[in-house]
């Protein structure tokens, strides 16, 4: 076939093409779009709320501390080789107060510490708190400062029926009666029919008298009042700094009136107004003049509870002394967030 036979294509130009009758312009090519479809996922994972039954994990932290502190006293007493080579009545549970046999300073009764701050220790703890819910602005309004003293009245009874007097002698006293003790000197002079019941009965009376008390176990006081009144202060400035400072405050449940549990937010809404949260750029601010009154008797109180942990009493003296500050902690801190009747009477540290 030749060239010429061959049938001859006609190309048209677009304006030729645009003005014939059916003519559609051509539509623009389409884009392939691919659409990602993501899966909502089931997020099953609900946030575990704190048990209004136990402490925090923070204040369980906190008082880890504490039995930490008198674990590691016992050990550097018993592996210092000045303490081991030092003298000890095991009678007065301490060290020959002898200057020159004792292995510290601080295993002398009268070391400036203990004479001016731990025998009046209460007296250092009930200033520090009245200092700092008289000054600090968190602790606005009298409904929170009269829950605050309410508090504080709980503690001090505490502490009074443990050290000083319960229906009679102190708890202190009694177990130390209870578990087989007895004052020497005293006992003498009972039997002979020169002395009274209340001698024989309390430690005070029983030194007083010249005697001493023998045989028993002696709950130490000294760790007693060091630990209860630490985080006496640690609970009241603690939760008032944190949140006046916006820091992260864990959250504290409590049970409501109706059996529902809840965070201990809900009851902070309602008392704002009377003070709550604050501008502040330091730790320091945010604990005012009161909190850093209370922080330097926190750590008096954790220095002489350590000294205590290495010269004084047996392990499980300080043990007991230990366990009974604590039933007095939850009895004030915790008890109140699962009983509402208790908690609207003493309330809780910053709500």
């Amino acid at each position: 076939m030749d060239d010429t036979d061959r049938p001859t294509r006609r190309y048209k130009s677009p304006s030729q093409l645009s003005r014939e009758p059916n003519y559609r312009p051509p539509s623009p090519p389409s884009r392939k779009t691919t659409t990602t479809t993501t899966t909502p996922q089931n997020n099953n994972t609900t946030t575990r709320r704190n048990t209004p039954y136990l402490p925090t994990p923070s204040e369980l932290a906190l008082l880890t501390l504490y039995p930490s502190i008198l674990l590691f006293g016992t050990l550097f007493s018993l592996l210092s080789p000045e303490t081991r080579a030092a003298p000890y009545d095991h009678t007065r549970q301490a060290h020959i107060q002898d200057a020159a046999l004792a292995p510290s300073y601080f295993a002398r009764k009268d070391n400036i510490v203990n004479v001016a701050f731990v025998k009046r220790g209460w007296a250092w703890v009930t200033a520090a708190f009245v200092v700092f819910v008289l000054t600090h602005p968190g602790v606005g309004g009298w409904v929170r400062r009269g829950r605050a003293g309410v508090r504080w009245v709980v503690v001090t009874a505490w502490w009074v029926g443990v050290t000083q007097w319960f229906f009679g002698p102190p708890i202190i006293d009694r177990g130390f009666r209870w578990s087989g003790g007895r004052c020497e000197v005293v006992e003498e002079v009972v039997r002979v029919g020169e002395g009274g019941v209340r001698e024989v009965l309390t430690a005070a009376a029983c030194k007083a008298a010249g005697g001493r008390w023998s045989g028993g176990h002696d709950i130490s006081g000294h760790v007693f009042l060091l630990v209860l009144g630490s985080f006496f202060l640690v609970q009241e400035v603690g939760w008032v700094a944190a949140r006046w400072a916006r820091y992260g405050v864990e959250e504290r449940c409590v049970v409501m009136h109706d059996g529902a549990v809840k965070g201990a937010n809900v009851e902070a809404e309602r008392g704002r107004a009377e003070g709550g949260e604050g501008v502040v750029s330091t730790v320091l601010e945010a604990l005012g003049h009161g909190g850093k009154l209370a922080a330097v008797v926190v750590g008096l109180c954790g220095w002489m509870l350590l000294m205590t942990a290495i010269y004084f009493h047996t392990w499980f003296e300080k043990l007991t002394g230990l366990l009974v500050a604590f039933v007095g902690l939850y009895i004030t801190y915790v008890l109140p967030r699962w009983i509402p009747a208790m908690r609207n009477i003493v309330g809780l540290p910053g709500i």
